[in-house]
């Protein structure tokens, strides 16, 4: 029945999505296979996309061609830039989504692509010929034979739900657990580990008494995720705002002695930066409230999800805690919260092209790298698709810099640091925030994409047109004068000192208080010569020129850390030969087997003295 592929995916969540994408569209047959192609391109969790540091991934997708951002702005139902009060470098994009919309636009994109054939059944292991995957082996005993493999298991590998004193296999509500990988991978060789994440009840919309929470509007301006100006919904669905208080919090005390997390049943970490709300209630015992966030699922559905709740207490406790929740007196629930628990691959296993260095032709992307969010998998799907195809061709991989993108900095993290809980991308893991922002994703990247073969002609010409856009903004914002008779209303208006003879407007757009938009609204000057064009490439090149001067130094830091990544380390470098490094060097340069003093300096517990023996043992 099956040919040999190029590529086989399994698994169909957000990471199999953009692996089989990027594959495809690199020109490889590629074969998706899940357990239930009813499930492709499933939200588990959230009904939503992006968010602090995971917008700036998503739009860094859609620059290298990827679908994400795509399928993010059709299914849109509420757009908000989080961080906006905040400097640029940290202003993040999210939408809230239709969470069947977005499965279905999923499935449509993927469909459309004749590269890409579908199968459904759960695969129980790999085939292997000495060192290089070869195939998988389906559960009903079926061998399909590709060229290279890429392992997009999410929760599924040994997965274990929890809800109470009540626990049952499986990978997601109703669906099955993935079994026999695991225990094929550690025969070859593999670590692996437990994690553990969670999810709310949902409820009924019609249930709830929204009269006691805060509404919380969507953006007016909908920029969106794709730079292919996706046409986005002329209205929006509110989402609203609650507060748990002491007296939910003593019902949900009286679960603790049956809950999963507390009585040792649960061995996976969970994720720190969302953790359940028996862990918020344990770990801040002082605070009396916690915010939770009423999303809608959807454009046409009135189950809600419960944003902040997550929970593995009985039902009984979650149902009784929840009534007493300001708006959720009369709430009806659709379905408990639960934890799940599922094997994960420690990262440090991998190239930094996600390629296993135990199984050549063998890729990880996901959670069965250690991540969390549906971000974070998405790029590292897209990333192994592009390698694995790169990997069949004989070609060098695709690697990105921490200064060129979150993703790279994402996998530097995993593969040099590795990770023992979920983890999740924030603007804080970036050391060039500035150079990172959401608005340049596509200057950074388009061009890499084009080359590796996933930019089509419609994508690379609006990025030239934008491109040529910025640069015809900024040169007017370079040349031109401003008479004090046309500026100074409106740098009284901001607080800000007036002129007292021309100026180039340049200078007078690097003051903080001062807005591009802003004047071309209200000085003739400015709005004949700007008002054209688009506002997202106004703002571009507004950031460019205030910020210059910062963006100097990140690249002159940049700059420096290149110079280590151009001192190679020798893949077969015994670090037990160098006398001079410590301990504990010797031990994670042996594990990691850094390709760069760059990397190595990056590897956990690498002082800056190890750095300098390396130096040395280099120029030698």
């Amino acid at each position: 029945m099956f040919k040999k592929y190029d590529l086989i995916v399994v698994g169909a969540g957000h990471a199999g999505c953009e692996a089989a994408v990027a594959g495809a569209n690199m020109g490889a047959s590629v074969l998706l296979i899940t357990m239930n192609l009813q499930a492709i391109g499933q939200m588990s969790c959230n009904p939503a996309m992006g968010g602090v540091a995971k917008g700036q991934i998503v739009r860094e997708i859609d620059a290298l061609g990827g679908y994400s951002g795509i399928v993010s702005d059709k299914s849109m139902i509420q757009f908000r830039m989080l961080n906006a009060s905040k400097g640029e470098a940290m202003w993040s994009p999210r939408t809230q989504n239709d969470r069947m919309l977005f499965a279905s636009e999923w499935r449509n994109m993927l469909e459309q692509n004749p590269n890409i054939d579908f199968w459904q059944e759960m695969v129980a292991g790999l085939i292997v010929k000495g060192d290089k995957v070869i195939g998988i082996k389906t559960g009903f005993g079926t061998e399909i034979y590709a060229s290279a493999v890429v392992l997009t298991n999410g929760t599924f590998l040994n997965g274990i739900i929890h809800i109470g004193e009540k626990q049952l296999g499986g990978g997601r509500a109703g669906e099955s657990a993935s079994k026999g990988i695991t225990e094929q991978l550690a025969n070859l060789g593999f670590e692996f580990g437990r994690m553990k994440t969670g999810t709310p009840p949902r409820v009924d919309g019609r249930s709830l008494d929204y009269t006691k929470m805060e509404e919380q509007h969507g953006d007016e301006d909908v920029v969106g995720f794709s730079y292919l100006n996706i046409l986005k919904p002329a209205q929006q669905r509110c989402c609203w705002i609650t507060y748990t208080n002491n007296i939910v919090h003593d019902a949900l005390r009286e679960g603790f002695v049956r809950s999963p997390m507390f009585n040792g049943r649960i061995q996976g970490l969970g994720p720190r930066y969302c953790p359940s709300i028996e862990d918020k209630i344990n770990r801040f015992a002082e605070r009396d409230r916690h915010q939770l966030f009423v999303e809608p699922e959807g454009w046409n559905t009135v189950e809600i999800y419960v944003n902040g709740f997550s929970t593995s207490l009985p039902e009984d406790i979650q149902y009784k805690a929840m009534r007493l929740i300001p708006g959720f007196e009369n709430a009806k629930m659709f379905r408990p919260g639960y934890a799940i628990e599922y094997d994960y691959f420690p990262p440090t296993q991998l190239e930094n092209s996600l390629q296993t260095k135990l199984i050549k032709g063998l890729f990880f992307a996901g959670q069965i790298n250690g991540t969390t969010g549906y971000e974070e998998a998405a790029c590292q799907g897209l990333v192994a698709g592009m390698n694995a195809i790169r990997f069949i061709r004989d070609e060098e991989p695709i690697v990105f810099g921490r200064e060129e993108a979150y993703i790279g900095v994402l996998i530097d993290d995993l593969i040099n640091k590795g990770t023992e809980e979920p983890y999740r991308m924030f603007t804080s893991r970036a050391e060039y925030r500035l150079l990172l922002r959401q608005d340049n994703a596509d200057i950074r990247l388009t061009e890499r994409g084009r080359k590796i073969g996933m930019v089509d002609d419609e994508r690379y010409q609006k990025y030239t047109e934008r491109l040529d856009n910025i640069g015809k903004i900024t040169k007017y914002i370079e040349n031109a004068s401003i008479k004090p008779e046309e500026m100074n209303a409106y740098l009284v208006s901001k607080g800000s000192s007036p002129l007292n003879q021309g100026m180039k407007l340049k200078t007078i757009l690097t003051r903080p208080d001062v807005e591009l938009m802003e004047m071309i609204e209200q000085i003739p000057q400015v709005k004949e010569n700007l008002a054209r064009f688009d506002r997202e490439d106004i703002k571009t090149a507004e950031i460019e020129i205030k910020y210059e001067g910062y963006i100097v130094k990140e690249n002159e830091q940049v700059e420096k850390q290149k110079r280590l990544e151009d001192m190679k380390l020798r893949d077969s470098l015994d670090y037990r030969e160098i006398k001079s490094l410590s301990l504990e060097a010797v031990e994670k340069l042996q594990k990691v087997r850094p390709k760069t003093i760059g990397q190595a300096s990056r590897v956990s517990g690498i002082s800056p003295a190890d750095i300098n023996v390396l130096m040395v043992y280099v120029a030698k």
